[in-house]
């Protein structure tokens, strides 16, 4: 109600009527995780293997379902091992990591289904997979695994950002490799990362500990 009167006062020339109205807080809830066994078994789930290699490809860069669309095969440097993702939200370019284990299947699947300009073909007017596409690939393979998790596609760029933190990536380059504009956004997942917790010291202690 709040947000269609501030639109209704808008459109009237209100503006102070609209500034006078309530703010309204946004529940802050944690992304939900997939852990490692669960992972395993969600890209083993597709029958095809172009749905085991989106959904592997997502969480392996930690994607969003519309820079995934968006990937043509020329995107995809295999000797550099580097994904460019062009012009995604905030209208920003970045590169990404390509994972070895990524690229044998991303070559196998590209030998094998031999796509055309996009890396993902679908039925949208342009020749790409679409979101909506994405997102019954992953309904379908969670339904075969029988994992109960309140999870969607976008729980796969939650899982990448989380285990990267787990494993020692500092937080800054994880902001950049996920696109993010504010390493704020980033800090959520510091929530949910099970990071060992290291107490307060002096480096001096830790300075001459080899020596000594």
């Amino acid at each position: 109600m709040v947000y269609g009167l501030r639109y209704y006062f808008r459109l009237t020339g209100e503006n102070k009527r609209a500034i006078n109205l309530p703010s309204l807080k946004k529940d802050t809830r944690l992304p939900v995780i997939l852990n490692r066994s669960e992972l395993r078994k969600l890209f083993a789930a597709p029958a095809l293997l172009k749905h085991r290699i989106v959904l592997t490809l997502i969480y392996s860069a930690g994607l969003r379902g519309q820079e995934v669309i968006n990937l043509k095969i020329s995107d995809i440097d295999f000797e550099r091992k580097t994904i460019h993702i062009r012009q995604s939200k905030y209208k920003k370019d970045r590169i990404v990591p390509l994972s070895s284990y990524m690229s044998k299947g991303l070559k196998k699947y590209l030998s094998l289904e031999h796509p055309h300009i996009w890396l993902f073909n679908g039925k949208e007017p342009d020749g790409r997979y679409s979101v909506r596409g994405l997102s019954w690939v992953m309904r379908q393979a969670l339904k075969k695994t029988g994992i109960d998790k309140s999870v969607n596609l976008h729980s796969l760029r939650h899982s990448y950002a989380t285990h990267l933190l787990e494993e020692g990536v500092n937080i800054v380059t994880v902001k950049e490799l996920l696109g993010h504009s504010e390493v704020a956004t980033t800090m959520i997942y510091l929530h949910v990362a099970q990071i060992a917790v290291v107490s307060a010291h002096s480096p001096l202690d830790t300075l001459y500990r080899k020596v000594l």
